[in-house]
């Protein structure tokens, strides 16, 4: 996962989290930056909080997530692996119970076919749904007071970039370079 540090409307470095840590870190230390940092997530657009008081371990881990020594599962016992299923509610109709129990393997089988079928079917619809709203995500929180912003999220959300390089002509250019470029990798990539 990459991540990208601003100074203001400034993009001081792009990198993976231990890199920009360390970046955030140095420039509070030696006070070189009087603008507010800024550490953004570049595949969610979140700004992401930077604690500079973990290990190195803690620091490479990317936020939420907990170093393996930290972990407090109890050891595996023998036996099927855990398989990462997680069991919730599912509301249907009774019609609905009926057909899938049917089906070869039962309804839990089924589901997950018809889930998988369905996200393959609409990965790009997806892809790019997730690129505006990361996209958004960091206009939001970098560019809310920026002239022309909400014409600029208007022509995002309709998928007219031309017209949002056009409203955004006046931005600074890290600001706005940082934009397209989520935009267009996001959209571009399977996840």
């Amino acid at each position: 996962m990459m991540y990208t540090v601003f100074a203001g409307h400034r993009r001081l470095a792009t990198g993976p989290l231990a890199t920009i840590t360390g970046m955030v870190a140095e420039a509070q230390a030696n006070g070189s930056e009087q603008e507010p940092l800024l550490v953004f997530d570049d595949r969610t657009g979140r700004v992401v909080d930077v604690d500079l008081r973990g290990t190195s371990t803690a620091v490479d881990a990317p936020p939420g997530d907990v170093p393996p020594e930290a972990s407090s599962a109890p050891p595996r016992s023998p036996g099927r692996p855990r398989l990462g299923v997680v069991a919730r509610e599912v509301t249907l109709l009774p019609h609905h119970w009926e057909w899938l129990a049917a089906q070869p393997g039962g309804a839990s089988v089924t589901l997950r076919k018809l889930v998988e079928l369905a996200r393959k079917q609409g990965a790009g619809d997806e892809r790019i749904r997730l690129a505006r709203e990361a996209t958004y995500r960091f206009l939001h929180a970098i560019g809310g007071n920026l002239p022309d912003y909400e014409e600029v999220t208007r022509a995002l959300f309709a998928g007219q970039v031309s017209a949002m390089r056009q409203h955004m002509h006046e931005w600074p250019h890290d600001v706005r370079a940082h934009a397209l470029a989520m935009l267009e990798s996001l959209s571009a990539t399977d996840r």
